[in-house]
């Protein structure tokens, strides 16, 4: 069986890596398309990173099992307007995944589809290794969409305030670089392989999860505080829906900052306070890819397990 993964968007899936070593180690075969013309005319099994799936593709491949997966909501501005949008106009599959039960409600399908939920996983490399130390280069680290820091400036005056030290992991956006390289105790990495990212998290003691308050990111997993846990960091957090259930579920403790605060009391937050903060971090290797996709159904759906 030949398995054609379509993402024709810009983001980030890392689950597209663990979906195709998933699929290979079954014996079968995985090919992942960034645009729509280099399917065969013959596919068989289309399954769409959503996105929006036109009805053109749908109905140029009739025969086809087509699944459909929202791994997030639409991101603002507008997102609810585009999610209005995908709900009306997407043509409708055979098997649709969702990434939870908010992003299933959210995106309001009233039809029969069968569906399932398949959440964030954890590459395994990120659990191999020593995990983070006290004697570590960085005081924090952080992982992930960069662009979502212009929320969080004062934070890092905060940062540059108490004395410490922070390690942003990937490509910092020009404008942003700007107003951050000021301070002289932040560095960059640029953009790293997935594979050479747990190293990187593991010169730093505490992980950043500074995620704005705006849906959908409220109510969605962080993947970054998944790959933080694993590589052994304890984790400051902002204060919202997810990460507190995440926290309840998992028998963590974080630490927890504000969305909204001056430099001056993110510099306590994040200096003396955090000297007193009692950390838990979770084990989290139920977590991992292999173990999180060997138990999804729509592998018997298609044929791929007996």
């Amino acid at each position: 069986m030949l398995i054609h993964f379509v993402h024709l968007g810009d983001a980030y899936l890392p689950e597209l890596q663990a979906y195709a070593e998933h699929v290979r180690a079954a014996g079968h075969e995985a090919q992942l398309h960034r645009q729509t013309d280099t399917l065969p005319n013959d596919a068989a099994v289309l399954w769409w990173m959503c996105g929006q799936v036109s009805r053109h593709m749908a109905s140029r491949y009739p025969a086809a099992f087509h699944i459909h997966e929202y791994a997030s909501t639409s991101v603002p501005p507008l997102a609810w307007l585009k999610d209005r949008v995908k709900r009306m106009r997407q043509p409708l599959p055979q098997f649709r995944i969702f990434q939870n039960e908010w992003v299933r409600q959210r995106m309001g399908f009233t039809d029969a589809v069968p569906c399932e939920f398949r959440d964030m996983g954890i590459a395994p490399e990120f659990f191999d290794g020593p995990q983070a130390t006290l004697r570590a280069e960085f005081d924090f680290v952080y992982l992930g969409e960069m662009r979502r820091l212009q929320h969080f400036l004062p934070v890092f005056d905060g940062i540059a305030q108490a004395g410490k030290s922070v390690l942003l992991v990937g490509d910092l956006p020009d404008e942003l670089g700007r107003q951050l390289r000021r301070h002289t105790r932040l560095s960059v990495t640029g953009r790293v392989p997935h594979s050479d990212v747990p190293k990187h998290l593991r010169r730093a003691r505490h992980g950043l999860n500074l995620v704005p308050d705006q849906l959908p990111y409220t109510h969605q997993t962080s993947t970054k505080l998944l790959e933080y846990c694993a590589a052994g960091l304890s984790v400051v957090s902002t204060d919202y829906a997810w990460v507190r259930e995440f926290e309840q579920q998992h028998g963590a403790r974080f630490a927890y900052v504000p969305f909204l605060a001056d430099a001056a009391n993110y510099g306590v937050l994040l200096g003396t306070a955090l000297d007193e903060q009692h950390w838990v971090v979770p084990d989290v290797r139920a977590l991992g890819w292999p173990r999180l996709l060997a138990g999804l159904q729509i592998w018997r759906r298609i044929g791929l397990h007996a």
